[in-house]
């Protein structure tokens, strides 16, 4: 199953960034608890323009779920810079929670940390193999 998300984004480091963030993800089975991510938000970092990519390995805890919400969790890595500053690379671990993972569409929202404390929230498209009702 194929998944796209936007959102908006924020890091509270030591340069602060606040942005928006476009993704993708993919879950090779319909019902698996596996979701491969990666986003790219671009943004403000005090006054400059900043940009921050990501790819995580997650682990989604209720996938079927097609009413309620699904907490998940995942590993990763992320590199973020802004113009005037040196880039730099981080390991990102984050939770989050889904509305109905086995829909077509619902909203999410994360926290993590990795380079500062990561929010994120937004809405999220699926496409492919979804649960069958009941399934």
């Amino acid at each position: 199953m194929l998944e796209w998300q936007a959102g908006v984004a924020a890091a509270l480091a030591r340069r602060d960034f606040w942005g928006v963030e476009l993704g993708g993800g993919w879950r090779p089975a319909a019902a698996g608890q596996t979701r491969f991510a990666t986003a790219v938000a671009a943004g403000d970092v005090e006054g400059a323009a900043g940009l921050r990519v990501g790819a995580t390995a997650q682990f989604v805890l209720r996938p079927a779920v097609r009413t309620g919400t699904s907490p998940y969790a995942g590993l990763g890595l992320a590199v973020a810079g802004a113009r005037g500053v040196r880039g730099a690379a981080y390991l990102t671990a984050l939770l989050g929670v889904e509305a109905a993972p086995a829909r077509r569409r619902g909203w999410f929202a994360e926290l993590g940390v990795g380079g500062g404390v990561r929010a994120v929230a937004g809405w999220r498209w699926r496409r492919g193999a979804l649960v069958p009702p009941g399934g």
